[in-house]
């Protein structure tokens, strides 16, 4: 029992499945396979952005500007298709390339120039967004393309496309982080930056590269927010930040960093959209919501931090002749 309890996956799975009987319970609409399937397309967006904030708190640090990254993004790529006549294709690239540069602008400022994440990424928050106000006269940019909102809305074999994206990206993503050595130097540098260097890991270079990676989601997660609203706005994003690290908390990543897992991001993204799923059916307000994501990041962080003595609790209760022997 104790081995189990301490399991990585069994508290997101417990929160997960304690959530979705919740609201299943008090919203009758919550399993409509209409409502269902709005929630494959309502976690794709959070879960991809999740899996660059979770590799960068595995390395030890705190992204807190993919929100306003995200609503830049949208508004480069509207303006590039719709007023640049940039083909679509090249402007989804060029957006994701941009994205993993602004992730590069971060790295920087964290690495090399040696400013903690957090007041770097807060910066790049308040940066990101105030650039994206300065196109198009600070208004959103709509009907972009009509060939975008396929991306989106778009299925395959009877499953919505952007399944299929989460499961391709989060089976890399746990690949890369399980087997190649960037992967285990994330780790490494995560658990203990200065036993990482003497191992002679290029530290720096890691933290700028795990900075990268979460600018590739968030260049990803750009895309798909303009085709699935068919525009780009300096509004958008809001708040997907907050999102994205609960999802990685929820799953269990460590915010002092070395100890977390890719796949249970996922079902922490799941949580948080099954919470926002419920709320709105029941019409709470976003004020609200943003208190109950709030306490939930709270409940996960305490749940992680007293995970061995809830062990040790409960095999004490089942094994107490043991407890007693030990």
């Amino acid at each position: 029992m104790n081995r189990f309890v301490r399991s990585p996956f069994v508290a997101p799975l417990v929160a997960l499945l304690l959530v979705v009987l919740v609201t299943a319970a008090v919203t009758p609409r919550f399993l409509d396979m209409g409502n269902l399937s709005n929630l494959t397309l309502q976690v794709a967006i959070v879960a991809i952005v999740a899996i660059g904030s979770t590799v960068v708190i595995l390395s030890g640090g705190i992204d807190l500007s993919p929100g306003s990254a995200i609503a830049l993004l949208t508004v480069l790529l509207a303006t590039m298709v719709k007023f640049m006549g940039i083909p679509l294709p090249v402007a989804i690239v060029l957006t994701v390339l941009m994205g993993a540069g602004l992730g590069a602008i971060n790295g920087v400022l964290n690495a090399y120039l040696r400013i903690p994440s957090f007041i770097a990424t807060l910066a790049a928050l308040s940066a990101f967004r105030g650039v994206a106000f300065m196109f198009n006269d600070g208004s959103p940019v709509f009907a972009v393309d009509p060939f975008l909102e396929p991306i989106f809305y778009g299925s395959l074999l009877g499953l919505p496309l952007p399944l299929y994206y989460l499961v391709v990206l989060y089976a890399l993503a746990w690949a890369g982080m399980r087997y190649t050595q960037l992967g285990r130097s994330i780790y490494a540098v995560g658990g203990n930056t200065n036993a990482a260097l003497l191992s002679g890991l290029k530290v720096r270079r890691i933290q700028l590269l795990v900075f990268v990676i979460a600018g590739l989601m968030a260049g990803i997660g750009a895309v798909l927010m303009t085709a699935r609203l068919n525009s780009g706005s300096p509004n958008y994003g809001v708040g997907l930040e907050l999102s994205a690290i609960a999802a990685a908390v929820i799953g269990g990543a460590s915010l002092s960093g070395g100890r977390g897992n890719i796949i249970n991001t996922a079902i922490g993204a799941l949580t948080i959209v099954v919470v926002q799923n419920g709320l709105n059916l029941n019409a709470v307000p976003a004020s609200a919501q943003n208190v109950v994501i709030g306490v939930i990041i709270v409940v996960a962080v305490a749940i992680d931090m007293w995970r061995n003595e809830i062990g040790r609790t409960l095999s004490s209760l089942f094994h107490p002749q043991a407890d007693r022997k030990d």
